[in-house]
């Protein structure tokens, strides 16, 4: 696809990079900021989960986004591929342990209303942002910028699962849920980890193929 990619359209693909890379780091700043407040707050592991790897979202965008500042992008590919991979990794640590304590009973887990707001913002907003920059990506051929969404990706699976641990303590009492839900973060992120270090980017968001079909 790169072969009949004209030089205009492939400067405006790397402007719209720097853009959804700048969005996503204020926004994910804010996010980060908001969730592990709420989940200190809370003693919440999936929430404080949930905001740690919004700040590892902004790492990835920030390694993208220097990529793009590169006279030649493509050339960068393979280490900010790999960079994804290990923030994937650093999360997944953090959170296993964090939920591993959680559930030696050490603090209760608390209702959380602005948790479970951020959450819902989270799978309003990600899901577009996500399917846009996979998309640019995809014109591109650049495994980095679909790694990336692809953290955007993981970051619409943690909304979910967070938003059910909080939902299922706050109506049920249940204060296990939400280590089991820290925990499902953790794996989803091992394994989006792996896939980025091997440079697999493109198996695991047939959901944006799709979409794309749809659109096209």
């Amino acid at each position: 696809m790169s072969q009949t990619i004209t030089t205009e359209r492939r400067a405006t693909l790397h402007h719209r990079v720097r853009v959804i890379v700048g969005f996503t780091i204020a926004y994910n700043v804010l996010e980060g900021i908001i969730a592990v407040s709420a989940g200190a707050a809370a003693s919440s592991a999936a929430l404080i989960g949930f905001g740690l790897d919004s700040f590892i979202e902004v790492l990835s965008a920030v390694a993208v986004a220097w990529q793009f500042t590169r006279k030649n992008p493509e050339r960068w590919e393979k280490p900010t591929v790999r960079a994804i991979g290990i923030a994937f990794f650093t999360l997944a640590a953090y959170v296993t342990v964090d939920a591993i304590l959680a559930l030696t009973g050490v603090e209760p887990v608390e209702h959380s209303s602005l948790g479970i707001a951020v959450a819902l913002a989270s799978l309003v907003i990600m899901p577009a942002l996500a399917w846009f920059q996979f998309r640019t990506g995809r014109e591109l051929e650049s495994r980095s910028v679909q790694a990336d969404a692809k953290q955007l990706l993981l970051c619409i699976y943690l909304s979910g699962t967070v938003l059910i641990g909080l939902l299922l303590n706050s109506l049920f009492g249940w204060t296990w849920a939400d280590s089991v839900a820290a925990l499902v973060v953790a794996a989803l992120a091992v394994r989006e980890g792996i896939e980025a270090w091997r440079g697999d980017v493109e198996s695991p968001v047939a959901l944006f193929e799709e979409m794309d079909e749809e659109v096209n």
